[in-house]
This record gives structure tokens, sequence and C-alpha cells, in this order.
């Protein structure tokens, strides 16, 4: 058995944001590709409904294995490990998603915020990292990116707050805030959420939005043009999804953007940054609780 025999069939035009758009660069798209398809067979092991956590953390450890050249039979890894090498590219990005899958296996509550951005550390920010490494981008980028890349992951957990809990009885809202509240994780399988977890959800995307303030400055920071273009785009659109969340209840409501409203929003953030560049204009950092 293999990580690849329970891959769910998500791609990534099922995901929230762009997954190697034809925006980026096309020398750049196959890396990005090679990291992405070993992110999916990791997650979906990780989510896996059927496997026992052991066996979660066995396939897990042997994509490890694969990916450091040990055993070769975990396509996806032994697919990015040779993209990491043509390129001269460090495994660490990708051996911390692992570790944040690990920790999707064994690790059910969170204690607070910063116990959620430790997570957040490995299940997120190296995503953004390697993009930025792939592209020859400095590392000066990467607190910017971090922040973004954090935001997004918060998103996805108040979007699929109620799904997290029912498929596996993973609550990434830190506990406390839910005892707070007077509220317990199954108050996450309510068909609409009550209103004391409304104000925890519009209080951790609020934090969220002061994360995305932290990001703003990412497109400016980014040299090539293209990689800029779509940082600002996932930018914006996550400022949308923020702005859903506080007025929309992800236990009965869908908290998307329609096709035409990320159309919409990808447009106007692309012509945007065209033309903070042709006219010499960037993004300066904002202090958090502001808008640029």
């Amino acid at each position: 058995m293999t990580a690849a025999n329970h891959r769910t069939g998500k791609g990534h035009k099922d995901e929230n944001f762009p997954v190697a758009s034809l925006i980026i660069r096309r020398d750049a798209r196959a890396p990005v590709m090679a990291y992405y398809a070993f992110a999916r067979v990791a997650d979906d092991v990780s989510d896996s409904p059927i496997l026992a956590p052991d066996m979660k953390l066995k396939l897990l450890d042997a994509m490890g294995a694969s990916l450091r050249g040990e055993r070769e039979n975990e396509p996806e890894a032994v697919a990015l490990r040779e993209v990491l090498r043509e390129r001269g590219l460090s495994d660490q990005h990708a051996h911390d998603l692992l570790t944040a899958f690990r920790r999707d296996v064994t690790q059910l509550r969170y204690t607070d915020w910063d116990d959620l951005m430790d997570y957040c550390r490995y299940s997120a920010m190296p995503v953004g990292r390697y993009v930025l490494d792939v592209h020859g981008e400095s590392r000066d980028t990467w607190p910017a990116s971090d922040a973004l890349c954090a935001a997004l992951q918060v998103i996805n957990h108040l979007q699929d707050c109620g799904k997290d809990k029912r498929a596996l009885d993973r609550v990434y809202i830190p506990l406390p805030l839910l005892i707070a509240g007077d509220l317990t994780p199954d108050a996450l399988l309510e068909p609409a959420a009550p209103p004391a977890l409304m104000d925890i959800i519009h209080h951790l995307a609020k934090r969220t939005d002061a994360l995305l303030d932290q990001a703003e400055p990412l497109a400016a920071q980014v040299k090539d043009l293209r990689l800029a273009i779509e940082v600002a785009i996932i930018q914006r659109l996550a400022r949308r999804l923020v702005r859903l969340l506080l007025i929309r209840d992800p236990l009965s409501d869908r908290v998307h953007l329609t096709k035409m409203e990320t159309l919409c929003t990808a447009a106007g953030a692309a012509l945007s940054t065209l033309w903070q560049r042709m006219t010499g204009g960037g993004t300066r950092a904002v202090p958090a609780g502001k808008k640029p």
C-alpha cells in the first residue's frame, strides 16, 4: 500500500486560491505542480476517513523516506525529489508539510492563536516559501508571505469548521475560545452556528484580516511581475472571503465566492498591480488594523 492509493481525486482547480495558474512563468509551473501533487497526496492520507492513525503516520513517513531518496515507492515524493535536485532547491519545505500532516493525525484540538499559528508554520507557510524559492525571490519576502499563507489557512479552517468536526473530529478553533463562550466542539455540528460561535468566528476572521494587513507589502516586494500579480490576486480574494466570514454562517451558508466574483476580483487585483509597476508605485507596509 502506498500513499498514492488514497488519493481522493481533488485537484488544483478545486482549491480556494490559484495553484500554478497560467499567470506565473511557464518554467515555474511544473515545479509548483510537483510540490502541489506531493502535498495533495499527503493531505488526502491525513484526511482519510478509513485509514487508522498509525497507518496514516506510516504512509506519511514513507513519503518522507521517498523524498529523501531512501525509498522509491511514493511516486509524488520521487517526482518532487527530482525537481528539487534539478533546481538545486531544499527539500525542507516539503518535509515541513509532512510535519503538519502528521500533526493533523495526532492533534485534534488547539489551545490558542499561537498554537494555531505554529501549525500554520508547517502547513501553510512552507507553500509560499517554496513558490518564492522556485522564482528565485529574496528571503526578505518570507515574513509577508508567511502572513498571507497563514491567513489563507485560517480562512480554510473557518470555512470548513463544521465539515472538519463531522468528518474527522478535528477542531482548529482554539478550545479555550469555545469554553469561554460556554460552548463545546459539538456546537460545530449544529445546522446553524449559535450566536456565541458566530462571535468566535468573527473574532478569528478579524485576526485573519490583521494577518492580511501584514501580508499587504508582498506583491510589491516580489520582483517577478507575473508572480506579483498572482500574489495580489490571492491577497484580494482572501480579503473578500474574510468579509464573507463576517456576514455569513459557515455552518449553514456557503462561504465562497462565485466564479464571476472571483474573476472580477482577480481582474481588479491584476490591473492594480500592473498600474503600480508601470507608474513606479508600490504597496507600503500597513499597520495592523489599518486598510491600505
